[in-house]
C-alpha cells in the first residue's frame, strides 16, 4: 500500500475500511540466509538495506518482544551530525544524509524535523572547544554556526541569561539537526523490509547460538531452531548477554538512561537545546510535550526503569537553564538500556566466529545512527568488508588501544 494525502482523504470518507496491516506476521522458516537478532531500529534498518541495497531477501528479524519495543522507542529522538573525531564524524554525516531522504524512500512519515540543534557553552574554554568542533563539522561537509550570547538570545529568548553560576556565553548551532518520531522510524523500516520479503518474527526469543567448527549454523529460539548461514547480533543493551551465547565476552556495560515527557503545551521551543553545564537536552514534540533527558543512571542494570536521584538531577538542570518549565506536569518517564563502550564509540564488525556479526556500543548515539548503522552492517554482511564510513568501528581496537574517544574522557564506560 502506498500512502498519500488522497489515500487518507478517501479512507476517511469511506470509514477507514481499506487499510491493511503494515507488515505480515509469518511463522519462522527452518532456514534463512541471514538471521538478525533484535527487532529495534538498527536490526530493522539492517534487514531493509540487505534487501534494498544487496538483494538479500531470505532474511529473518527475530525479536523476543514486539518490534520497536526496546531502545528505539525509549529515547529523546534527537538526530544530529555534530561529531568531532574522524571515525564518528563521517559515519554520522552519512547517517544524516540518509535521514534527509528517508521519508520519501520509505513512503512513511517518520516526522523528521530539521528544526536545528543548539549546544550551549558557558565558558571561554567551552567556546574554543565548540569553535573547533564547528570547523571540523564544516570541513566534513556539514553545517555549523558559532553564535555569541546575543545570537543565542535571538533564537532562544526564554533561557535564563541572568544566572551567575552558569552564564550563557553562546552556542554552536547545527541547523540540519533536529528530531524524528522514534517508533515511526521502526515501523517505517519494518514495513519497507517486509515489502521486500523479509520475515519479521515477533515474540521469538533467542536462547542459543549454534556454532560448529568455528562457523555459525543458526540460532535456537522459543519458537524452534532456525538454521542460518549468517547471524547478526543487534540487541543494544542486551549485547553482552546474547554474545555470551556464542562464547564471547564483550567490552560493554549496560546502563539505564531515563527520558521524560510533559503534558502538551503550546509551541514554545522551536529547536533542540543542549545545556553545556548540566548534560540536559530538551525539545518539544509535535503533540506539544516537552521531551528531555540527561545523564545515565551511573550503575549497571538491565532494568528499563531509572532511579529517583537521577530524576532530581535532570529536573535541576532543566530548571537552571529555563525556569519557565517549572510548572509543566511530567506525564511519564521511561528508561532505555544503553550499551556503553569504553571509548564512547560503536562497534560494527565481524567476530572470530565465521558468519557471526556484531553491532553494539552505541552509548548516547543509537537513535541518530539508525540509518547508517543498518546501511553499514548490511554492507558488511553482504560483502564481508566494512563500509568506508564504519571502518574504524572495529572490535579489536580495544585490544590494540586505537580508541575513538569522542569526548576525551578516557576508557571508562560510564563517562561516555
Amino acid at each position: 500500500m502506498r500512502y498519500s494525502g488522497l489515500k487518507i482523504l478517501t479512507e476517511g470518507l469511506f470509514g477507514n475500511r481499506g487499510w491493511k496491516p503494515v507488515w505480515r506476521e509469518p511463522d519462522p522458516k527452518a532456514d534463512y540466509d541471514v538471521v538478525i537478532i533484535g527487532g529495534g531500529g538498527h536490526g530493522l534498518s539492517t534487514a531493509y538495506y540487505l534487501a534494498k541495497n544487496h538483494g538479500i531477501t531470505n532474511v529473518a528479524v527475530v525479536e523476543k518482544g514486539y518490534l520497536g519495543g526496546g531502545n528505539v522507542g525509549r529515547n529523546t529522538t534527537i538526530v544530529r551530525a555534530n561529531y568531532f573525531l574522524p571515525g564518528n564524524q563521517e559515519f554520522y554525516s552519512h547517517s544524516l544524509k540518509l535521514w534527509e531522504r528517508l521519508e520519501g524512500e520509505l513512503n512513511y512519515n517518520v516526522m523528521h524535523s530539521q528544526r536545528g540543534l543548539i549546544n550551549l557553552f558557558h565558558s571561554d574554554g567551552q567556546r574554543d572547544a565548540f569553535a573547533r568542533r564547528g570547523n571540523a563539522m564544516i570541513n566534513q561537509g556539514d553545517d555549523a554556526v558559532l553564535l555569541d550570547r546575543e545570537g543565542v538570545r535571538r533564537l532562544l529568548p526564554y533561557l535564563d541569561f541572568d544566572q551567575t553560576r552558569f552564564p550563557i556565553y553562546g552556542g554552536l548551532h547545527h541547523p540540519r539537526g533536529g528530531s524524528a518520531r522514534h517508533d515511526a522510524v521502526a515501523w517505517g523500516y519494518a514495513r519497507g523490509a517486509d515489502q521486500r520479503g523479509v520475515d519479521l518474527i515477533q515474540n521469538c526469543e533467542v536462547t542459543g547460538i549454534d556454532i560448529e567448527n568455528g562457523k555459525v549454523r543458526g540460532v535456537q529460539t522459543t519458537r524452534g531452531a532456525i538454521r542460518a548461514k549468517k547471524v547478526a547480533i543487534v540487541v543494544a543493551g542486551r549485547s553482552s548477554q546474547v554474545a555470551a551465547m556464542a562464547g564471547m565476552r564483550l567490552p560493554i556495560e549496560s546502563h539505564v538512561l531515563q527520558a521524560f515527557v510533559t503534558e502538551g503545551l503550546k509551541p514554545v521551543i522551536d529547536h533542540v537545546i543542549s545545556f553545556g553545564m548540566g548534560h540536559f537536552y530538551i525539545s518539544q514534540s509535535d503533540k506539544g510535550g516537552l521531551v528531555f533527558g540527561g545523564d545515565l543512571d551511573f550503575y549497571a542494570s538491565y532494568a528499563a526503569r531509572g532511579n529517583l536521584p537521577m530524576v532530581e538531577h535532570v529536573m535541576e538542570a532543566g530548571m537552571t537553564l529555563m525556569p519557565m518549565i517549572g510548572k509543566a506536569k511530567v506525564l511519564r518517564s521511561w528508561g532505555g538500556i544503553m550499551d556503553m563502550s569504553p571509548d564512547g564509540s560503536p562497534i560494527i564488525d565481524k567476530t572470530q566466529t565465521e558468519g557471526l556479526f556484531l553491532n553494539c556500543g552505541w552509548n548516547y548515539g543509537g537513535f541518530k545512527a539508525v540509518p547508517a548503522s543498518g546501511w553499514c552492517l548490511a554492507h558488511l554482511i553482504a560483502t564481508g568488508e566494512s563500509h568506508e564510513v564504519a571502518r574504524r568501528f572495529r572490535l579489536d581496537r580495544f585490544a590494540t588501544g586505537h580508541l575513538l574517544d569522542e569526548e576525551g574522557t578516557g576508557s571508562q564506560h560510564n563517562l561516555h
